[in-house]
């Protein structure tokens, strides 16, 4: 009976202890948040003993729970609302170190991974990285040259991943991106698992009152239909074209809303005044994370351009919300949008145009499509799978670390 097995049995074996590292957590809300508290939750389901190794947002770190936050300053002159933790603080380290972690698994390429290789070379455990971020459609960041962007961030995922004992790609499309940077680690595709009991159409009458209170305090009518968006307000979203072609799709019944706050929400709201749609466009800002599935359930059609998902966790969200997606054609979501079925992907604003009219324009066919979306979504992206396979590469990743020491011993005639 292997490791996973004897938990679940009960068999009264010592609980794996994990440690998480992240540089984003709650009350951010982002895919790296969302996929985090995911897996602490299924793996506490496994059995496992889980802690957390996040930033706070502020000098001060702190301790509470199970969650760590170590003491972190502003870096949004780099990227809105990022911060830099600490390197040296001695309380927290030896926190850490007493609780004695058997395998760490970091998120995030910054602050909190250096923590991570720490520990786990002060303590001979294993490090497990999951890469959620293509950096380099994030280039307009830091360098003028996407070329030499490109190949900075090719050093620099080397430089971080060589040295784990194994790595988590959300999708093909993030291995096969590794694999061009030369990256030689085990890398494992996982997708982030849903809970799917958050993420659901309306079951009841007071989820449904609740949604049309959601649209009606926007001063949303009830014949129109809500085209939603949730993500961060960022130039890689790509939100411009969405609100192009919105603009030129002239749906007097139709109301864009973007749930979500970033650095690029002011040129968006001009660009919606300058087309002459504000009155058709919403900017809902910041929501708080237990409130993000009652706004999908206020939407009609799920609408982005972004093609800088690593895995497209909020589309996936959206179809278990019952949500039909229209979006532009990207690997990372081929799994999600079935043509015809779940939505469409389309390659151009004629095409994203015409299929909107199609989508608007027969209500029996968008409850069906939307019906589908939920259904599929139930078969294929559940989270119980995903706390499984990632405790699966945890003990691959113990074993193989065994292996070396125990042909030194045999070695040395130990």
């Amino acid at each position: 009976m292997d490791m996973i097995d004897r938990r679940r049995a009960g068999s009264g074996a010592a609980p794996l202890k994990v440690l998480l590292t992240t540089d984003w957590w709650e009350p951010a809300v982002n895919g790296v948040v969302a996929s985090v508290m995911t897996l602490r939750r299924q793996l506490e389901l496994l059995g496992c003993d889980v802690r957390v190794l996040t930033l706070s947002a502020g000098m001060r770190s702190t301790a509470s729970g199970r969650v760590y936050r170590l003491g972190s300053i502003s870096a949004s002159m780099i990227y809105d609302h990022a911060r830099v933790g600490t390197i040296l603080q001695k309380r927290i380290l030896s926190a850490i170190l007493r609780w004695g972690p058997d395998v760490i698994h970091s998120h995030c390429e910054f602050t909190t991974h250096v923590w991570a290789r720490r520990i786990a070379r002060e303590l001979d455990i294993p490090l497990v990285h999951t890469y959620h971020t293509i950096y380099e459609d994030y280039t307009h960041y830091y360098s003028p040259s996407r070329t030499m962007g490109r190949k900075a961030v090719a050093g620099f995922s080397r430089h971080v991943l060589e040295r784990t004992d194994a790595v988590i790609a959300p999708t093909a499309k993030v291995a096969s991106l590794l694999h061009s940077y030369h990256v030689h680690r085990p890398v494992h595709v996982i997708p982030t698992g849903l809970e799917l009991d958050r993420f659901r159409p309306a079951m009841t009458p007071e989820e449904g009152a609740e949604a049309a209170a959601l649209r009606m305090s926007l001063g949303i009518a009830p014949q129109q239909k809500v085209l939603l968006s949730v993500c961060r307000l960022a130039k890689e979203k790509n939100l411009e074209r969405v609100i192009a072609d919105v603009a030129a799709a002239r749906r007097e019944d139709a109301v864009l809303v973007l749930v979500g706050d970033g650095p690029h929400r002011e040129q968006l709201e001009a660009q919606a005044a300058r087309l002459g749609i504000g009155e058709h466009v919403r900017f809902v800002g910041t929501v708080d994370p237990r409130d993000v599935p009652r706004w999908y359930r206020a939407g009609d059609v799920f609408v982005s351009a972004s093609l800088s998902e690593t895995q497209g966790l909020t589309f996936i969200e959206a179809l278990a919300s019952g949500l039909p997606l229209l979006c532009y054609r990207d690997p990372s979501i081929a799994a999600v949008v079935l043509e015809g079925r779940t939505g469409h992907m389309v390659e151009s604003s004629a095409e994203f145009i015409a299929r909107l009219d199609q989508m608007l324009g027969d209500d029996a066919a968008l409850e069906q499509m939307a019906a589908r979306a939920a259904e599929h979504a139930r078969a294929t992206c559940g989270a119980e799978a995903f706390g499984t396979r990632v405790l699966d590469v945890y003990d691959d990743a113990r074993r193989r670390r065994r292996i070396p020491d125990l042909r030194s011993r045999q070695l040395l005639g130990i």
